[in-house]
């Protein structure tokens, strides 16, 4: 079994006020089911990019109610970094750092990454924590549209997306790596779009990486169709809807 002495989720946010309670309780209620796992530091830092909607009024009153029930701990970093891709290195930098101070290596410490619109099932972080363990240097997960998508378009969706083990998609909706092998790749670049398959492309591309694709721990993510960047998930819903390749 390999080591793991934390993990820590990552969550870039942009005016997602409407969004971040319900992400952030779905966050919570899975790290309190990883009681297996009690030796484990777990953390979750928000990093909110540029927001002007209150988003950081949501993370407050959060910080608190994780403070008061324990097991894991909440806390934000404010950006201006105007980007996802420059957002989850800001917060990863922050979680190699607390975790260095704290006298560990890169290689006991698991990055999970999730969005804010985005609500992670119970089992969401001991299926991460089991992969960890067991010498999975990355995970990457699979996502499905929320209830509001109608029904055709799911259909369409779901023609267009594989659901299944060793999946060929990425999502840093639904990612994990650890530390180890995230600063070996060279970490995210500050990209808008695509940052997420870009690392994952690195990582397997690495000598001795491993990487497992699984639909194991399946998140739901919004069905919006107005993005936060053009050209991401909701612009692909957009276009499907559209009917555009």
């Amino acid at each position: 079994m390999t080591r793991v002495d934390a993990l820590t989720v990552v969550i870039p946010a942009r005016n997602e006020v409407l969004a971040l309670p319900a992400c952030l309780e779905a966050l919570h209620a899975s790290f309190q089911l990883a009681g297996p796992h009690a030796d484990v530091i777990l953390r979750a830092i928000v990093v909110l990019d540029s927001c002007t909607d209150g988003s950081d009024t949501v993370v407050r009153a959060a910080t608190q109610a994780w403070h008061q029930a324990g097991r894991a701990a909440l806390e934000s970093i404010t950006v201006m970094a105007g980007g996802v891709g420059l957002a989850r290195a800001i917060v990863n930098a922050r979680a190699l750092a607390l975790h260095a101070g704290a006298g560990h290596e890169p290689d006991t410490l698991w990055l999970a990454s999730t969005d804010a619109d985005t609500l992670v099932p119970g089992h969401w972080i001991s299926t991460h924590l089991c992969a960890a363990r067991a010498g999975e240097d990355a995970l990457v997960g699979t996502v499905e549209p929320d209830a509001t998508l109608p029904l055709h378009d799911r259909a369409l969706w779901l023609e267009r997306h594989h659901l299944v083990e060793d999946h060929p998609h990425v999502h840093g909706a639904n990612l994990g790596v650890r530390a180890s092998a995230y600063l070996a790749v060279g970490g995210y670049r500050a990209l808008t779009l695509h940052e997420d398959a870009d690392l994952v492309g690195r990582l397997r591309a690495a000598p001795g990486v491993r990487v497992r694709a699984t639909d194991a721990h399946r998140v739901v993510t919004s069905s919006r169709l107005e993005a936060r960047a053009s050209g991401g998930f909701a612009t692909y819903l957009k276009n499907l809807t559209r009917g555009v390749s």
